[in-house]
């Protein structure tokens, strides 16, 4: 007998593509927040020297494909990825894993999504679907950000897997292979080695624009973006933050909701009350950044004065932010959380 794929909606994209394909094969357990946490998601950084949209480079997460890699490495669990540098094989390899029965992931551009409504299609390279089966021509398609499945043509399929840009998918398609039951010793010690590796990305890389610092450099930067660019430029650079934060994938308050609700999982995992009380830390960093992006596009929508203090608002609560996070990753790293 076939086995049924059953679609989940989530929060984000590769975290549900992952939480679906594990769940698929027998990992009954696993949620949106523990794949997210145990792949070590969380993260911020503020690329100065790149442009996108004609707006800051932020991040409010790892780089695409790691939040998968990373959870199914702890786990002991193997991926399959391959690209192409020829359409024609892409679509054979595709093919023959419908044909197999085999749910795969795609990383796919999003402008060309017919399913999508026209104001969600930005030039974005880093979305995730399952290819579960083909019917009549058209491939099946969960798209976890969806509420129900939906499917792509074959043209259309084509078109968003070999969309231009930066992040090119290439074609990319991913699965796990040889999922084997999960002991609780093996996923407690998953869960811990997500959070020490947060802690790490978000606390002791170098520089000044990852991690809580990160957040501290982008405050900086909002401060001065008024009278070095014009308050309209400016404007428009707070739109893109926004937009980088609520939008375009990249995560954000959303994101850190969805590790407080990882460290309240983890809680009852390793039995660390502690961990309950930093998961609030992370709730009321989510409030913030979603108060900030209220803030910013009050500025933007022309709905303030367009101040300098409208400006140092946003600043404040992005450093307010900083010293949230860093105060709760400290307090991790502080934990005895196993080896």
């Amino acid at each position: 007998m076939e086995k049924q794929f059953k679609h989940i909606q989530a929060a984000h994209c590769e975290n549900g593509v992952a939480t679906s394909l594990m769940r698929y094969h027998g990992l009954e357990f696993m949620s949106e927040p523990l794949v997210f946490g145990i792949g070590a998601g969380l993260f911020y950084i503020h690329v100065p020297v790149l442009v996108i949209n004609n707006g800051p480079a932020v991040a409010y997460r790892t780089m695409p494909g790691w939040i998968f890699s990373q959870a199914s490495k702890s786990l002991g669990i193997k991926v399959s990825r391959t690209k192409f540098n020829s359409e024609q094989k892409a679509i054979e390899f595709l093919d023959q894993k419908v044909k197999e029965g085999v749910p795969v992931g795609c990383q796919v551009g999003v402008f060309n999504l017919p399913y999508f409504p026209p104001e969600y299609r930005f030039h974005f390279n880093a979305h995730n679907i399952i290819v579960y089966g083909k019917e009549n021509g058209n491939y099946l398609i969960s798209d976890p950000v969806m509420e129900t499945v939906t499917t792509l043509s074959e043209a259309d399929m084509l078109k968003v897997r070999f969309a231009k840009g930066p992040l090119a998918p290439k074609g990319q398609v991913y699965f796990p292979e040889n999922v084997q039951r999960i002991s609780k010793e093996v996923l407690n010690k998953a869960i811990a080695k997500g959070i020490k590796k947060s802690t790490v990305m978000m606390l002791r890389l170098p520089g000044n624009i990852v991690g809580t610092d990160g957040i501290k450099y982008t405050s900086k930067k909002i401060r001065s973006w008024r009278d070095k660019l014009g308050p309209r430029k400016a404007g428009l650079f707070l739109a893109q933050i926004v937009r980088m934060q609520e939008e375009i994938g990249t995560g954000g308050g959303g994101f850190r909701f969805l590790y407080a609700a990882f460290l309240e999982e983890a809680s009852n995992y390793l039995g660390q009350e502690k961990l309950l009380n930093i998961s609030d830390d992370f709730t009321k960093s989510g409030d913030l950044w979603r108060e900030s992006a209220v803030q910013m596009g009050r500025i933007y929508k022309g709905r303030t004065n367009n101040e300098q203090k409208d400006f140092e608002i946003c600043a404040d609560l992005l450093l307010e932010i900083s010293n949230i996070e860093k105060q709760a990753f400290v307090k991790l790293s502080k934990m005895k959380l196993g080896k």
